[in-house]
């Protein structure tokens, strides 16, 4: 098959695909066919000579998740069966081209294996943390001299929140190396005739909604954030900037710990009734002995450990308290809450809470995505914080607050050998 398709397969907003970028974004509302035409663009560049193509997002945990399916209906309707197999987790062309899938968050590997690239497509990627582009750039940069052209990081998405790392990255602060598009309905000659009642409907009915949905407007706040209000102040009151490192103060630690899921661990100091949050981090698939050399790597004077009320159970853990000991670290068990009063303590200290902007970007995004979804049981719905990526750094954000307002007098777990710890002032001493 000829790899030059007719003009009239491609939207005028997307022209830019076809031109050397270091970074191709396009971003916009519903029905702007941006994965489609992402894909058509890249069945045709593959063609015209031999590339390795990764397609990620943020999380994937099969390859339905990926746009695997997408491209291969294009195959079909490009009517380029004859050059494209399509197998399980792959996409092979007859000239070596090579379509693979992989996800981005805690993915060490996928991560390794995107060095080779020659593109990189991360669809739906208004999610995407600060951490995973961090990595990614660093890794995909393949180019003169070592190869005669330059690897690319295409970018797909419908923008969410205005505070969304990608948000910012791309659109408020684009790279000066980067092509960036809004791409509407409008743009899309094959807009949906289906959706266009709906709509109509709802510009008139919702004109913030339809602003969000339809034109790619971002939100301020997420609707049903368990922290919006305490977000939405912290904002408005400059807390959210820039916080140094006091070397004089201890750095305390919260942690939510996850076995085959993620742990997270906030870095706080205590000046009086202030709490400032200076770092934090999350992994996942990982030893304890991993999140201990992070924190030694972080040259942190520290303080105590808070740890969940369930910290000396699981695979995980089984090795913590030995870990911690051997390391020399100050350990306090924190007893077991029920999440309501944790989400509550946490809202009482929050309007005392300082974060650093860039330093706490990806647990700052758990707190403005901690949401409250429907969960049925035995026929009964109730509603419960929804538990996913959001959940674990919100999780150890209220362990934060738990460990800031809990008395000394309860159980603590003291290292042997180690030296004595500074414990912050609560707001019960």
């Amino acid at each position: 098959m000829n790899p030059q398709l007719p003009r009239a397969l491609f939207p005028l907003a997307l022209d830019f695909l076809f031109q050397p970028a270091r970074f191709k974004v396009a971003y916009g509302g519903r029905d702007g066919a941006k994965s489609w035409n992402f894909a058509r663009a890249l069945l045709v560049l593959g063609m015209r000579r031999k590339m390795l193509i990764v397609c990620t997002r943020e999380l994937m945990a099969s390859i339905q998740e990926s746009v695997h399916r997408t491209l291969a209906s294009q195959i079909t309707n490009l009517g380029m069966a004859e050059f494209y197999t399509v197998e399980k987790r792959k996409i092979i062309g007859a000239n070596g081209t090579e379509f693979v899938f992989a996800g981005l968050k805690h993915n060490v590997s996928a991560i390794k294996s995107l060095e080779g690239a020659d593109v990189v497509w991360v669809e739906e990627a208004a999610n995407v943390s600060k951490d995973s582009w961090v990595k990614l750039i660093d890794t995909v940069r393949k180019g003169p001299p070592t190869h005669p052209v330059a690897s690319e990081i295409w970018v797909s998405f419908n923008p969410e929140l205005a505070t969304d790392e990608t948000y910012q990255r791309f659109v408020v602060h684009p790279p000066s190396e980067a092509v960036v598009v809004k791409v509407l309905w409008t743009d899309n000659p094959w807009a949906s005739e289906v959706l266009r009642k709906g709509r109509e409907e709802l510009a008139i009915s919702d004109p913030d909604m339809y602003a969000h949905v339809w034109l790619g407007q971002p939100k301020r706040m997420l609707e049903g954030a368990i922290y919006a209000k305490e977000m939405r102040a912290a904002e408005a009151e400059g807390r959210i900037r820039r916080v140094a490192y006091d070397p004089l103060k201890p750095v305390h630690t919260a942690w939510d710990l996850g076995e085959g899921d993620k742990t997270a661990i906030w870095f706080f100091q205590v000046f009086m009734a202030e709490y400032r949050f200076i770092d934090y981090l999350e992994d996942s698939g990982q030893k304890m002995q991993h999140y201990l050399g992070l924190l030694q790597a972080k040259g942190y004077i520290y303080g105590t450990d808070y740890l969940p009320w369930d910290a000396c159970s699981g695979m995980l853990s089984g090795s913590l308290d030995q870990a911690m000991r051997t390391a020399g670290r100050s350990i306090r068990i924190l007893p077991k809450r029920a999440v309501a009063d944790r989400i509550e303590t946490a809202r009482t200290i929050a309007p005392n809470c300082w974060f650093d902007a860039d330093k706490c970007a990806d647990g700052l995004n758990c707190l403005r995505y901690y949401r409250y979804g429907e969960v049925k049981d035995m026929g009964t719905a109730t509603v419960k914080p929804v538990h996913d990526w959001a959940s674990h750094g919100a999780d150890a954000f209220g362990y934060a607050a738990q460990g800031i307002v809990m008395p000394k007098t309860e159980r603590r777990i003291a290292t042997p050998g180690a030296q004595a710890r500074y414990d912050p002032p609560t707001e019960w001493s």
